[in-house]
């Protein structure tokens, strides 16, 4: 008796370490997810006017904000891969560490000589903050679902508070300190407070060891139901991202807003993404079939608020602010619905494929799902761009929303067709055990 109440006495010491572990990696995640977002989306609101003011043209500012994305797809799949050898924490910390100095030194950047010279820099600061944000990004994802296996989507909806946060917060914060101080502060204080939080990293991030697997990124990307969710994941973040050059535009010119009020109608979608999140991501974890019902309704809703944003001109409906907002609000929870359910069909489609369960196979999910995402993001603003300069925004939305249609409508059949063959293969085996169970020579009477 006393041996077993002193096993239990260790398994419960060994459960609150655990759950105090799980606290400490969600701070430090929730943190990173926090604090990268504002970074990256403090450079919004002043950025590109000190740029045309050092001789930066505007294909060149489109270019240094691209650029992020493109060296993000590149050292995502590299650092997926490679996270054992590296190392999950020592790619945490050093990524924010990068990141961190890579914004002080983007707000010293107006010291540097007009023309080629500032280009150039701009471009190098940017490479290098995008490599560290790629390294801390897909190490965080691994080590968050290293730390919660049982409850990805969760804990995955539960950051997203934190991103929209951040989305949010980043151009309002970083357009005050650019009014009170000038073009250095913003990226300095920035900076320095992503610096001082790479101690904390070091303490709370745990320390994952595995051994390197054979397979590759081509190897998780040719199984047809991962590639399908790669390209929801690419509709998803090329829709999102595509709002970024065009609403602005749309809502000054059609409806004569302000920007602030622009502000709001940002904040319009931000905020339902980041309340519906967790509760997606709980109801994902809780009821894992219903993932893919999730992924299939929220691509499918998305397709129809952009076809209704402008609207669609064949429609014939008019225009209004209020039917605007409205499907803002409905596009935060339907991009919430589609995304937060996509990692967890990724690692499970992974390992029913015989990909082993660990760190490695972790790094490379992590990696190829932040690939993805980041060349969403530089389709989205690039192909947006061109269809609203070329067809207006009304069509170039519309045409963003097909996408989606297609995409959903495309995961559908496929689940169906899944359904289909899963119920197919259980006859069969029925079958086959029934066989077996027959014996061989008929009883006599």
């Amino acid at each position: 008796m006393l041996s077993y109440c002193h096993v239990q006495a260790e398994v419960q010491t060994e459960s609150r370490r655990m759950s105090r572990e799980q606290i400490l990696v969600l701070i430090a995640t929730a943190s990173v997810n926090f604090s990268s977002m504002i970074c990256y989306s403090i450079l919004g609101p002043f950025f590109p006017g000190e740029a045309e003011q050092k001789g930066a043209s505007d294909t060149i500012i489109g270019m240094i904000f691209g650029c992020y994305a493109l060296v993000n797809v590149l050292f995502s799949l590299i650092l997926g891969k490679y996270i054992v050898q590296v190392g999950a924490k020592f790619m945490f910390v050093g990524g924010m560490f990068l990141s961190g100095g890579c914004t002080i030194l983007f707000g010293l950047l107006d010291r540097a000589p007009d023309g080629p010279i500032y280009i150039a820099m701009c471009f190098v600061v940017r490479t290098v903050d995008a490599v560290g944000f790629s390294g801390a990004m897909t190490s965080s994802f691994a080590v968050l679902t290293k730390s919660f296996p049982q409850n990805v989507a969760t804990v995955m909806g539960t950051l997203e508070i934190f991103t929209g946060l951040g989305l949010v917060l980043g151009p309002p914060l970083g357009g005050i300190l650019y009014e009170k101080f000038g073009y250095e502060i913003p990226f300095i204080v920035l900076g320095c407070v992503v610096l001082l939080m790479v101690p904390l990293y070091m303490y709370t991030v745990p320390t994952y060891d595995d051994l390197p697997i054979r397979e590759s990124f081509w190897d998780l990307f040719r199984i047809p139901k991962i590639s399908l969710m790669c390209l929801v994941m690419l509709s998803l973040s090329s829709a999102l991202t595509f709002l970024d050059p065009t609403m602005s535009l749309f809502l000054i010119e059609k409806f004569h807003l302000s920007t602030s009020f622009v502000g709001l109608i940002f904040f319009a979608i931000a905020l339902p993404y980041s309340i519906s999140a967790p509760l997606l991501g709980y109801l994902a974890d809780k009821f894992p079939a219903t993932r893919k019902w999730m992924i299939i309704f929220g691509s499918l809703l998305t397709g129809i608020c952009y076809v209704f944003l402008g609207p669609a001109p064949f429609f014939h409906i008019k225009s209004s602010i209020w039917l605007f907002s409205i499907m803002m609000v409905v596009l935060g929870i339907s991009t919430s619905m589609t995304g937060i359910p996509v990692f967890p069909e990724i690692l499970e489609s992974a390992y029913k494929n015989n990909f082993e369960e660990g760190l490695s196979t972790l790094g490379l999910v992590s990696g190829l799902f932040g690939a993805v995402w980041s060349l969403g993001t530089f389709i989205g603003p690039t192909l947006g761009g061109y269809l609203n300069e070329k067809l207006h925004f009304e069509y170039a939305a519309a045409i963003q929303g097909g996408i989606a249609l297609v995409i959903g409508a495309a995961m559908g059949i496929f689940y169906i067709a899944e359904n289909y063959q899963e119920k197919r293969s259980s006859v069969r085996n029925t079958n086959s055990a029934d066989e077996e169970q027959e014996p061989l020579l008929p009883n006599r009477v």
